[in-house]
């Protein structure tokens, strides 16, 4: 029986890949490399005939699950929902544990990216709120508290 390897990256389409780059890389990941992909592979695997696409790989120090931002040249984007709450269906949040949780939030909000609610606290043991960035993706910190 076949299996799973391992878990290696979460795909996000943006329209402005250089902001949301920015966003990632002020939040601690490094960005692993930069290209852009188009030809039958990308054509095949997308199921979108002659699409182009700029892609940034980045990655959280030391390694583990990538970020790959994705950004069409062609076709034109689609817009999606950047208000979208947890309860909407579909990809909501990429989540981080990080090390002080009030320090990263209270530097995001003075760059503009507020809170989409408030900071738990989860049975003693984990720190976390959710906090909006560029084009509505949703950014989960969870601070280690035990």
């Amino acid at each position: 029986m076949s299996r799973i390897i391992r878990f290696d990256h979460v795909g996000v389409t943006v329209r402005d890949l250089e902001a949301v780059t920015e966003f990632f890389v002020d939040l601690g990941l490094e960005v692993e490399g930069r290209t852009f992909v188009e030809g039958d592979f990308i054509d095949t695997v997308i199921a979108i005939p002659d699409s182009r696409t700029e892609i940034v790989m980045l990655r959280t120090p030391g390694g583990g699950t990538a970020v790959e931002l994705s950004s069409f040249v062609r076709p034109e984007p689609i817009p999606g929902s950047s208000n979208a709450m947890a309860n909407e269906l579909g990809l909501r949040s990429l989540s981080f544990e990080v090390d002080d949780l009030h320090a990263h939030v209270d530097r995001l909000a003075a760059q503009g990216y507020l809170l989409v609610g408030g900071i738990g606290q989860y049975e003693g043991v984990w720190r976390m709120a959710y906090v909006r960035g560029p084009e509505g993706i949703i950014v989960a910190l969870a601070e280690r508290i035990d």
